[in-house]
């Protein structure tokens, strides 16, 4: 479990693609002087497991799914990823609880500076979007924002000098992909709701059916 809260940005130095998935090489200064093998890692909000360290570099292994999902995929050699290592039992609660398991891909539309901020829509697939509230919170490449807009197939976010100076989403363009993950306890409404209806229609049905 993670906060969206990100601690760095780490450097890509490696991907490389195999049969059954990829192996993910990053180098990291402040997730990695406290990290071991077996550690959970937020990678642009994707949970990953470290299989190996050797002093500040990291590595981890990439499903088939992983890979489908996200965007990890396009990872190049020099490109900066989002990191936030898992909760621990002493971690300062802040962000909203994020679980690292992406929902799907979205693309930047556009990005356009208000005064010091910054407010960037992003194209998301509909069977996210029933998923989505204003004022609610999103993850966007690992990182906590707050939903601001709902848009017919998308939403925006604004971001704040901070978060664009210490995340990747400052340095971003149109066209880039980011990871969506809604938040869980909005996946918990939806599914609570589907049920109750289920119940209504089966109800209903029963009804008629006895006349």
């Amino acid at each position: 479990m993670f906060t969206g809260l990100i601690l760095e940005m780490g450097e890509i130095l490696s991907l490389k693609k195999r049969s059954g998935g990829a192996i993910l090489s990053l180098k990291s200064c402040k997730v990695a002087s406290t990290a071991k093998q077996g550690d959970s890692i937020s990678v642009n909000g994707a949970c990953l497991t470290i299989v190996s360290k050797n002093n500040n570099i990291l590595s981890f292994d990439l499903s088939e799914e992983t890979l489908r999902i996200t965007n990890l995929g396009s990872l190049k050699t020099g490109d900066i990823v989002n990191l936030e290592p898992s909760l621990s039992p002493d971690s300062k609660i802040g962000g909203h609880f994020v679980t690292g398991h992406v929902d799907t891909v979205g693309k930047i539309r556009s990005m356009v500076n208000i005064g010091d901020m910054l407010k960037v829509e992003i194209e998301a697939p509909a069977n996210i979007m029933d998923f989505l509230v204003e004022k609610g919170s999103v993850a966007v490449d690992g990182i906590s924002l707050t939903v601001v807009d709902i848009l017919k197939n998308g939403f925006t976010v604004v971001i704040i000098p901070h978060t664009a100076k210490l995340t990747t989403i400052g340095f971003k363009y149109p066209g880039d992909t980011v990871n969506i993950e809604v938040d869980i306890l909005g996946k918990y409404v939806a599914r609570f709701l589907n049920r109750d209806k289920n119940k209504d229609s089966r109800f209903m049905e029963t009804l008629m059916e006895e006349g």
